[in-house]
């Protein structure tokens, strides 16, 4: 097949939708792909691409890029122009494709307007494009973005409704986003569950020395990911507070960057536990699984909303490829996997003192109760979300759309 893939963000940036187009490639496939002019998570375009469109190739694979407003700090007006903007430069670039193409892949991880393109290309050029959803619209809205306007939300209903409607496939990463998306409207039978794999260097890897100068000697919990408010991270520092007061002393490890950071810095000196969080800074995605090693536990949370609550977050994933213990602060369909992969221990979301439970048990647990956590998360990995389980159910279903 001669597969575009359309997504706002792309290498560069680190998203997932990266690996599946080398995936397709190696699995014979001419892939194209139809991005943004790279800028996240800073909001600041990268070196070299000074916000204007251009014509690249990264790994045998060609990139169109459209230009777009970079997303700044992330305030409302930013996001706006930043999502809209790509939308309808896209729109316009998405026909200047050269090469041939028989289908779309859409790739949505917020904005939904990544979708407009993909309409116009089908009812102009007559192309069917799959939907890859990964953040529920409008919902997401008002859980991660505070936005309650009645007729904001209505338009974006009706958008991401239309955009629905015109795909020959919707992809869902979690179960039950699928129960959302009929109440939308949508016909269950075009709704395909495909859940998000990860890399293949996310793998198991005995206990690495590369970074242990970054890091502190005893008992480590490690966070790794974007820093931000979804995240609730307060949650962690609350039930620390609980379990170092207790005398039960670890070192928080947090891998990553993120708005919120700052914040974190601030409340966690607030409560007396500067000494022990270590912010060791960003790293390539593929040097995660040696820091990975060195953890007693990978942590994993988000704030209590009924939105999250339906998602799988794609960091789950990483985490039980790697083969360790997992401490999550879930509710939902993230919080069903630890449990069913038996991977680790899992508390609601925003639940510190449960957290504080939890955390209490996995810094106690013996070498040989951790390797077994350990051999649970990679079974489950291998069983559920292996990469080239979802490679081939997503080549069936974009094959069956040209039929």
């Amino acid at each position: 097949m001669n597969i575009l893939i359309l997504s706002q963000y792309f290498w560069p940036e680190n998203f997932k939708i990266n690996d599946i187009a080398l995936g397709l490639k190696d699995k014979g496939h001419e892939v194209t792909v139809l991005t943004g002019i790279p800028n996240y998570p800073d909001g600041k375009i990268y070196p070299g691409y000074k916000n204007k469109a251009s014509i690249e190739t990264w790994e045998g694979i060609k990139i169109y890029r459209a230009n777009l407003f970079p997303r700044g700090s992330g305030g409302g007006l930013r996001l706006f122009l930043n999502y809209f903007s790509f939308a309808f430069f896209a729109t316009f670039k998405i026909f200047k494709v050269k090469e041939k193409i028989d289908c779309v892949l859409v790739f949505e991880p917020s904005p939904v307007t990544v979708g407009v393109p993909a309409i116009f290309y089908r009812i102009f050029r007559k192309i069917p494009y799959a939907f890859w959803v990964q953040d529920l619209w409008p919902e997401t809205l008002t859980a991660a973005g505070g936005i309650k306007n009645k007729g904001i939300l209505g338009f974006f209903n009706w958008l991401t409704k239309s955009i629905y409607r015109k795909s020959s496939v919707l992809f869902v990463q979690s179960r039950t986003f699928t129960d959302y998306i009929v109440t939308q409207g949508i016909k269950k039978d075009k709704i395909v569950y495909l859940p998000n794999s990860t890399e293949e260097f996310y793998r198991y890897i005995d206990k690495s020395d590369k970074y242990d100068s970054l890091l502190p000697p005893g008992k480590k919990v490690m966070f790794a990911g974007n820093i931000g408010e979804a995240q609730s991270l307060d949650t962690f520092l609350h039930a620390m507070k609980i379990v170092v007061e207790k005398g039960n002393i670890f070192n928080w490890i947090i891998v990553g960057d993120g708005r919120y950071k700052t914040d974190l810095e601030k409340n966690a000196a607030d409560l007396g536990l500067t000494k022990f969080i270590h912010f060791v800074g960003k790293f390539p995605s593929e040097e995660m699984p040696h820091f990975f090693s060195n953890a007693d536990a990978l942590y994993l949370s988000l704030k209590k909303d009924y939105i999250f609550s339906l998602t799988i977050p794609s960091k789950l994933q990483s985490y039980l490829a790697c083969g360790r213990p997992v401490l999550a602060s879930l509710d939902g369909e993230g919080a069903k996997i630890v449990q069913e992969s038996a991977a680790g221990f899992v508390s609601p979301s925003e639940d510190f003192n449960e957290l504080a439970v939890n955390i209490e048990k996995i810094i106690n647990l013996t070498e040989e109760q951790k390797e077994l956590l350990g051999q649970n998360a990679l079974q489950y990995y291998n069983a559920e979300f292996k990469r080239s389980i979802v490679l081939e159910k997503l080549e069936q279903n974009l094959q069956g759309i040209l039929q």
